[in-house]
C-alpha cells in the first residue's frame, strides 16, 4: 500500500472525476450539435439513471469507509473481504436493474414527466445505458479498491482511456461520421456503453495483478461473512439514502422544469448544471481524498490529525471552488455560448452563473466536511439533515419561488443555494464538536 497524502490522494482522483464527469459532458455537447431537445432528453434519461446508481453507492460507498478503517488498523484480510463483497454484490444488483431499465425504460421516463420528443430520445438513450448499467457498478466497486489502497493514478488512467473512447465513439455515432449512419441519441448511449465496459476490463486486471488475489471469493464462504455484510448495509444504507435523496428530490425539481416551465427553460437548465459540475470537481476530489484518509487515520485511532486533515480539506476546498466560480462568472457568456447560440439561453444561462456562487459555498462544505464525517463511520447524522433540508428548502423551496412566487430558474437556483448553504452549516458544527470520534467501524 502507497503512502498518502491530501494531495497525492486528490489531484489523480480530480483529474480522474474531471474526465468521468466529461463522459456526461461530451454526450451533451455533441447531442446539442446534433438537436437541442435531444441534448436535454439525455439530461432527463440520465436522473433516472442517477437514482438506480444509488443501489451501487450502497455498497461501494461503504466498502470505501470499511476498507480504508481495516487497512488503518492493520487488518489486510479483512479488507479483501470487504472488497469482495461489493464486488459481488454490485455485479448481482447491477445485473437486476439493468433488465429493469431496459425493459421499463419509457414507463419511468413518462413518470418523470418527459413527453413527445423528449420521451422518444430519452427512452432510447435509456434502454441501452439502463440496460448496461451494471457496469456502472463494478466501475464504482473496483474503483474504490483501487483507491483506498492508494493508486488513485492508476484508475485515474483508466478513466483517461474511457474518456477518450467515449468522446471518439460519440462524433462517430451521433454526428455519423467515417460513413456511420448518425444514430442520435442511440449512438450517445452505445459509445458510453462500449468505453464502460473497456474501463471495467482493464480495472480488473489492476485490481488482480496488483492489489488482491481472484482467491478473494473464497472468503465469501464457509462461513459468508454476514458480519461484514451488516456493517456494509449499516454504512450504506444511510449514506446511500442521503444521495437518494438528492436524487429523487431533483428528480421532482426536473419534474416541475418539464411540467411548469418552459422549454427554453428546460434548455438552459440543462445546459448551466452541466457547467456547473466544473466548478466543483476539485470538492468532490478532495472529499474523496479526505474520506480516505480519514478512514485510515479513525482506524489507527488517530483522531486529532483526521480532524485536522478535514479542517485542511475544506478549506482547500473552498479556495479552489471560489477561484473556478469567479473565472465561470467572468466568461458566463462565453460559456453557455459553447452549447448554443439562442440569446435568451445564454441571457438566462449567464444570470444562474452569477447565482450558482451561493450554491458552491454551501456545496464545497457538504461534499468535503460529509465525506470526512463518513470515513470516521458517522454516517446517521448527514442523512438526517438531508432529508430535512432537501425536501423543504431544495424542493419545496424551488417549487414556491421557480411557479408561486415566478421567479423562474432565477428560483430554483435560490433554493438550491439555500439547501446547500444550511446543511453546510450543520456539517461544519458537527465536524468541529467532535462526535464522529466515537463511530469508528473496525476494531483495533
Amino acid at each position: 500500500m502507497k503512502k498518502m497524502t491530501l494531495f497525492n490522494l486528490a489531484w489523480p482522483i480530480f483529474v480522474e472525476t474531471a474526465l468521468f464527469m466529461a463522459l456526461g459532458f461530451v454526450d451533451v455537447f455533441v447531442m446539442s450539435q446534433y438537436d437541442d431537445l435531444a441534448a436535454s432528453s439525455v439530461q432527463t434519461a440520465n436522473q433516472a439513471v442517477s437514482i438506480c446508481t444509488l443501489v451501487f453507492t450502497v455498497l461501494s460507498g461503504a466498502s470505501a469507509v470499511l476498507i480504508s478503517q481495516s487497512l488503518g488498523a492493520k487488518k489486510r484480510e479483512e479488507a479483501s473481504k470487504i472488497a469482495a463483497l461489493s464486488i459481488l454484490f454490485n455485479l448481482v444488483l447491477g445485473v437486476l436493474i439493468s433488465v429493469v431499465l431496459a425493459v421499463f425504460s419509457r414507463p419511468i421516463l413518462s413518470f418523470i414527466g418527459a413527453r413527445g420528443q423528449v420521451l422518444e430520445f430519452a427512452s432510447d438513450y435509456l434502454t441501452i445505458v439502463g440496460g448496461f448499467l451494471f457496469t456502472q457498478g463494478l466501475l464504482g466497486a473496483l474503483s474504490v479498491i483501487i483507491r483506498n489502497h492508494g493508486y488513485t493514478k492508476r484508475s485515474m488512467y483508466v478513466t483517461v482511456t474511457m474518456n477518450i473512447i467515449n468522446t471518439a465513439l460519440d462524433v462517430i455515432f451521433v454526428l455519423g461520421l467515417f460513413g456511420m449512419p448518425s444514430l442520435g441519441v442511440k449512438g450517445a448511449a452505445i459509445a458510453t456503453s462500449i468505453s464502460r465496459i473497456v474501463g471495467i476490463i482493464v480495472l480488473l486486471i489492476i485490481v488482480f495483478t496488483t492489489i488482491e488475489k481472484p482467491s478473494i471469493f473464497k472468503l465469501l464462504v464457509k462461513p459468508f461473512p454476514f458480519k461484514e455484510l451488516w456493517l456494509l448495509l449499516k454504512v450504506g444504507v444511510p449514506s446511500a439514502f442521503e444521495s437518494f435523496n438528492y436524487n429523487i428530490s431533483q428528480l421532482v425539481v426536473t419534474s416541475i422544469v418539464l411540467n411548469c416551465l418552459t422549454e427554453t427553460e428546460l434548455i438552459t437548465k440543462t445546459y448551466i448544471s452541466n457547467i456547473t459540475t466544473f466548478f466543483y470537481i476539485f470538492s468532490i476530489s478532495i472529499g474523496q481524498a479526505s474520506q480516505i484518509l480519514t478512514g485510515h487515520f479513525c482506524g489507527a485511532r488517530k483522531y486529532d490529525e483526521a480532524y485536522r486533515s478535514g479542517i485542511k480539506a475544506f478549506r482547500s476546498a473552498l479556495i479552489i471552488a471560489m477561484c473556478l466560480e469567479l473565472i465561470g462568472i467572468i466568461f458566463r457568456y462565453q460559456l453557455v455560448g459553447i452549447f448554443t447560440d439562442n440569446s435568451e439561453v445564454i441571457e438566462m444561462g449567464a444570470t444562474l452563473i452569477i447565482l450558482n456562487i451561493f450554491v458552491e459555498i454551501g456545496r464545497t462544505i457538504n461534499l468535503t466536511i460529509i465525506n470526512s464525517l463518513r470515513g470516521a463511520g458517522d454516517v446517521f447524522f448527514p442523512t438526517g439533515a438531508a432529508i430535512f433540508s432537501m425536501w423543504l428548502l431544495s424542493t419545496l423551496g424551488s417549487y414556491l419561488l421557480a411557479v408561486v412566487f415566478g421567479l423562474g430558474l432565477n428560483g430554483l437556483w435560490i433554493a438550491f443555494a439555500a439547501d446547500e448553504c444550511f446543511r453546510g452549516a450543520l456539517m461544519l458544527w458537527r465536524w468541529k464538536k467532535g462526535k464522529w470520534r466515537s463511530k469508528t467501524l473496525v476494531a483495533s
